[in-house]
């Protein structure tokens, strides 16, 4: 980092209970750079995209005293960051003057919001994003970058020639899970502060801003939480966008009619799940369903559940001593000897094999 003011000491730079991230990750070589997004500003609404869309139907029915609980049967986005361990951590109020730059290296997952500016966002690899005061950029892929002020200046707390400020929110996930999973996410998701639709943005930055100003009992699990909030947010503004979408699991977790159908997989792949029935969780016609996975997940409802019930053996098979019959009916097969099959073809050696190769259990 350059000699940018970053308000350390006292009040202004809050660190999670539980690790966090100093410093730059080491530079790996740039990955492949895909368009960022940016919100729409008033105006024609974007096509829609994996986030919009007729839903599964219904929700369940008001509860006591006509309270409505909250339908989790659609939410597979919050079993993939349970997945990734996801975990708002370090928060940071940043200063430069004139043509200071602020660095991140390579497996930083960030965000920035910027408080006075403009401010040039520049990653790696690719473009020069202009920021304003308000706007949001999340850098959830890791992609190197670096900010600095540039021109005049606006926003809150004073004014200068070339000066900036900014909040900076590091991201702790489980990098083996989280890796594959946020690849298929842009360099960059920028959300402009000016955009309709986003009255939360300004209210979970001052929440923010407040916390790292004033810290106070519990401001570590509060700040945290808002970091998590805000990715989620950034995530769904997305979704929502005209912008183009790469396949993956987290691309689909976002859809709504996709939704449901994979929290019940990964929640229950030992169950035979047919199309018909995973069609109808989606609340579309098989045709439509089967097409929409395809072009979402990037394969096959059939291969995404037999990987699926492969990958769960295999980690069984390493962490556990169940026998290998009971692993395998575990995950849905009928018989040891048609696992063994299927897992040998998958991984190239028997689950028995593998456990050893593993070095856990015998």
């Amino acid at each position: 980092m350059a000699d940018a003011d970053v308000e350390r000491g006292g009040a202004a730079v809050l660190r999670p209970a539980r690790g966090h991230l100093e410093g730059e990750a080491p530079v790996r070589a740039a990955r492949d750079e895909r368009h960022r997004v940016t919100t729409p500003g008033p105006g024609p609404s974007p096509s829609p995209g994996p986030g919009s869309g007729s839903g599964p139907g219904p929700g369940p029915g008001p509860g006591p005293g006509g309270a409505t609980p909250l339908d989790a049967s659609v939410d597979a986005l919050s079993d993939v960051l349970e997945l990734i361990h996801l975990r708002g951590g370090e928060l940071a109020r940043v200063r430069t003057r004139g043509a200071e730059q602020v660095r991140h290296g390579a497996g930083e997952r960030v965000l920035h919001l910027v408080e006075r500016g403009p401010v040039e966002l520049a990653v790696t690899g690719g473009e020069r994003i202009r920021l304003d005061p308000g706007d949001l950029a999340l850098l959830a892929t890791g992609a190197a970058h670096a900010l600095r002020a540039t021109g005049g200046v606006s926003g809150a707390g004073g004014a200068g020639a070339g000066a900036g400020a900014w909040l900076s929110g590091r991201f702790l996930v489980e990098e083996k899970e989280a890796a594959p999973l946020l690849a298929v996410l842009p360099p960059a998701i920028v959300l402009r502060g000016s955009a309709a639709g986003l009255d939360w943005l300004p209210v979970g930055a001052g929440l923010l801003a407040a916390e790292v100003a004033d810290p106070s009992a519990g401001s570590q699990v509060m700040v945290s939480r808002i970091l998590d909030l805000l990715f989620i947010r950034a995530l769904r503004a997305w979704a929502e966008s005209a912008a183009p979408l790469v396949p993956g699991l987290l691309t689909a977790a976002l859809d709504r009619p996709l939704g449901p159908v994979l929290r019940a997989l990964h929640r229950h792949p030992e169950r035979p799940w047919s199309v018909t029935e995973l069609a109808d969780l989606a609340a579309l016609s098989r045709a439509a369903f089967t097409a929409r996975f395809v072009r979402l997940v990037g394969e096959p409802p059939a291969r995404h559940l037999a990987r699926l019930r492969l990958a769960r053996a295999a980690d069984r098979l390493a962490t556990t001593a169940e026998p290998v019959g009971t692993i395998g009916r575990t995950v849905g097969y009928a018989s040891e000897a048609a696992f063994s099959r299927a897992f040998t073809r998958a991984y190239g050696c028997s689950p028995r094999a593998w456990r050893t190769t593993s070095g856990t259990m015998s």
